[in-house]
């Protein structure tokens, strides 16, 4: 090779490297956002190891602050899952919004993620003075406009979650509202249970961030706000209407927030209506439990089961009223054993609040009918 080929060769290498180079310093430095890291370029959300990876929250972890672009929601009512607390959150990216609907879930767009945290207080009657976090449990939402279900289970030191695919059971400790000392295995779904709960259309889909269920107050900033109100005023919810259009579910747990039916129709919602829909995996039932149901008949008044068996308890319809003991619903309700229990998953313990309401609710004669032409 002659001197001319050597010489023309690192001319050649000076000019690349010169040119990468003058890229890179041309490149102007990039303000750290926090924003999750997660890639969606494809269409499809990559599995993040660690929650600390997404950066929803600022400071310590465990403090749960909301970083930017996460907001803090509540919601009217609550499934029931062993007594534990959620803390819950939405992550939108810059310049992403939620979209109003009056029934069903709010549209989000995609890159939205919806963050939920189970947490037990060490004293239920001091809830702020500790807790621990059990697991955190995402929905996200991709660009495919499809939704994805995954969870992080906190370690004991409370200072990371980590993704967990498989499941388990972990034990849980705290002092209830009356001082006794509490103890359960806490149930951690699997991701094929998780998707079971949020199938809407053979599509998963989230379940609480409802219109009826949304339109509450709470605290921003130490100030107290109309939460869809607050929504719309940051931009990142549209289409909210006047005040006086918008539905509001009882609270199955306050009485002057709407009649005892009301408040059990709200009850009924938020732990059984995700299967028992139109749509859902348990359509096949016959039973329609969202709030906005008003076939007596479709919620269960004098309903037969379309499938005897355990789970019937040999009892004929899934609500008869004035007569809980002999109501379905109640019966497996009011049960633990996995064959005979609803909701199938999500619990390990009776909820003896909500028994007493379904059984309050079936003395009523407010429209339930008291003989079975419905």
């Amino acid at each position: 090779m002659t001197s001319m080929s050597y010489l023309f060769k690192f001319f050649l290498l000076l000019i690349f490297f010169g040119c990468q180079s003058n890229e890179n310093k041309n490149i102007a430095p990039t303000a750290r956002k926090v924003v999750p890291k997660i890639s969606l370029s494809n269409g499809v959300s990559n599995e993040i190891p660690k929650l600390s990876d997404y950066s929803f929250f600022r400071g310590e972890l465990s403090d749960l602050i909301p970083a930017e672009n996460v907001y803090l929601y509540e919601l009217n009512n609550s499934l029931f899952s062993d007594y534990s607390f959620k803390k819950r959150f939405i992550y939108l990216p810059e310049g992403k919004k939620m979209t109003y609907r009056e029934k069903g879930v709010l549209s989000f767009d995609p890159g939205s993620i919806i963050i939920k945290n189970f947490y037990y207080p060490n004293d239920f009657r001091n809830p702020e003075a500790g807790k621990e976090i059990i697991e955190t449990r995402l929905l996200i939402k991709e660009k495919n406009y499809n939704w994805k279900t995954l969870s992080y289970v906190w370690n004991k030191e409370q200072s990371d979650a980590y993704l967990n695919i498989v499941g388990g059971e972990t034990e849980v400790n705290w002092t209830d509202h009356e001082g006794k000392n509490q103890s359960l295995n806490y149930i951690i779904p699997n991701q094929t249970q998780c998707k079971s709960c949020h199938m809407l259309d053979k599509k998963i889909t989230p379940i609480g961030p409802i219109a009826g269920q949304l339109n509450r107050k709470n605290i921003y900033n130490d100030i107290i706000h109309d939460q869809l109100e607050y929504f719309s005023e940051k931009k990142i919810l549209l289409g909210l209407p006047e005040k006086d259009a918008r539905p509001k579910f009882a609270v199955w747990d306050i009485e002057n927030s709407g009649n005892i039916e009301d408040r059990a129709k709200a009850y009924l919602h938020i732990n059984c209506a995700h299967c028992h829909n139109d749509l859902g995996p348990a359509k096949n039932s016959g039973l329609n439990l969202t709030y906005y149901e008003t076939n007596q008949r479709r919620r269960g008044v004098y309903k037969p089961p379309i499938a005897a068996g355990k789970g019937s308890g040999n009892l004929k319809f899934s609500i008869v009223p004035n007569e809980p003991e002999k109501s379905i619903m109640i019966y497996r309700y009011d049960n633990v054993d996995p064959g005979v229990m609803m909701p199938e998953i999500g619990r390990k313990t009776i909820h003896k609040e909500g028994v007493e309401l379904l059984k309050a609710v079936s003395y009523t004669h407010l429209t339930l009918p008291t003989n079975r032409e419905v």
